[in-house]
């Protein structure tokens, strides 16, 4: 038995910092002495195919910052490399637990895996209690009038403003109770290589965004130039507060930037709402649809080798870094959804392999906008022209040049795999067709 005086445990997950952390405050004034834990869930990264996966270094980077931020209050972080049921089962063997607090998380797969933490902990008389964190709204909290969700995000901005108030944006002063945490001996943290890892190379984005807020509607369509901010990393792990992102971007007068967050809440509350999007169409009547689903036109689209420079330019920084400019994610959707007839879910699954960011409820909206089978989707006979795209957006092919140096040699740079008028119509033959059914 590590301890037999009654703690508090606090789960570390997508939210992986101390300061303005909503359960971990909670936690710190609850009384008992809190000891904070994480999981390295085997469930999730027996899954990941690539052993150097950067999300993991990430993750973990993330780990070992917290841990020496509680060193200095005389704590350390409790850390397991398990599935879940196996680490608590551990963890209520050496420790008198009297409550658990933690996180809100709103994934398929988080809330089945809390479900069962749940269980556990009630045979044991704990009481298992999360918080609102990585939202400003909860998925119950902007509905209409009749309690019913929003399936469009026009009317829900217009009520997520209406329901916003000033202490919606207040920060949690969590440091000030950091001297109720645990007294603990340092605890070993399993290293990389233990939880089968390699540290990644890749080079991750910094927390600063602020500098492009106030040019963000004017420069977030060009992927040439440094004009979004590269933030959805430390949003979907936690390692930013929503709160004080929120806050900043409310200090604009222009509020493109912070629209981008309202979009994300809309499509977390939708995936919580509507859990079947998560691999079928929102609108079922695009899941009678005849993919092609080409698996040579596929690998192509996948390697950046498609002939359509925009496209391929957004494959090989997505390959290479782990992001993809917006404005490019909608075109190489579209372009594989409708011009190659492959289907969406495809894409989706690529991307949740090779997205810093990847969040399913935004990845899953993003795809199926693109596909026209989501919510408030772009209708299926709008179809992005890659080649205007790119005179639109690139127009001096800065991003081009960057990524697909070789389009200026026609020797060397690949023909395109499909003619983009026959596979415009194509299309609307085929999304027709099932539509009409």
């Amino acid at each position: 038995m590590a301890n037999n005086n009654p703690v508090t445990i606090f789960w570390f997950r997508r939210d992986l910092r101390i300061e303005d952390n909503a359960g971990l405050y909670r936690a710190l004034k609850r009384g008992n002495p809190v000891l904070p834990i994480f999981i390295f869930d085997k469930e999730i990264l027996d899954k990941l195919e690539d052993k150097d996966d950067a999300r993991v270094t990430f993750i973990y980077n993330a780990i070992e910052d917290i841990d020496k931020e509680l060193k200095k209050h005389g704590s350390s972080l409790l850390v397991y490399y398990d599935k879940p049921g196996n680490a608590w089962s551990k963890l209520l063997k050496d420790y008198q637990v009297s409550a658990v607090y933690t996180n809100h998380d709103y994934e398929p797969y988080a809330k089945k895996r809390d479900d069962e933490v749940t269980k556990l902990l009630k045979k044991h008389d704990i009481e298992f209690k999360t918080f609102k964190d990585q939202v400003i709204f909860d998925q119950d909290e902007v509905l209409k009038n009749d309690g019913t969700p929003y399936t469009v995000y026009t009317p829900y901005q217009r009520k997520w403003y209406e329901t916003l108030k000033p202490f919606y944006l207040k920060a949690y002063p969590t440091k000030k109770y950091l001297h109720n945490l645990l007294k603990t001996d340092s605890l070993k943290i399993p290293s990389l290589k233990e939880i089968g890892f390699e540290k990644s190379m890749v080079d991750f984005p910094s927390r600063r965004y602020e500098e492009v807020i106030k040019d963000y509607a004017d420069k977030r369509d060009f992927p040439g130039i440094k004009g979004t901010s590269h933030i959805g990393l430390h949003l979907r792990f936690g390692t930013v507060s929503i709160r004080e992102l929120a806050s900043t971007a409310n200090g604009y007068k222009e509020k493109t930037w912070l629209n981008e967050l309202v979009w994300r809440e809309f499509y977390m509350m939708i995936l919580d709402h509507f859990p079947h999007t998560m691999d079928h169409a929102f609108r079922p009547e695009y899941d009678k649809i005849k993919w092609i689903n080409d698996e040579q036109q596929f690998k192509a689209w996948c390697e950046g080798k498609t002939g359509f420079p925009l496209v391929d330019a957004g494959m090989r920084e997505l390959n290479a870094t782990g992001y993809m400019h917006n404005r490019v994610r909608m075109v190489v959707a579209s372009f594989l959804a409708k011009d190659l007839l492959i289907d969406w879910r495809w894409g989706e699954h690529y991307f949740a392999l090779k997205l810093l960011d990847y969040e399913m409820a935004s990845n899953v909206g993003g795809w199926q906008w693109a596909a026209g089978s989501g919510t408030d989707a772009a209708p299926y006979f709008r179809i992005f022209n890659p080649e205007s795209q790119l005179k639109k957006f690139d127009p001096k092919f800065e991003y081009i040049k960057k990524w697909v140096p070789e389009y200026a040699d026609f020797t060397t740079y690949p023909k395109p795999i499909v003619d983009h008028a026959f596979a415009r119509d194509r299309c609307l033959k085929a999304f027709k067709l099932a539509l009409a059914k």
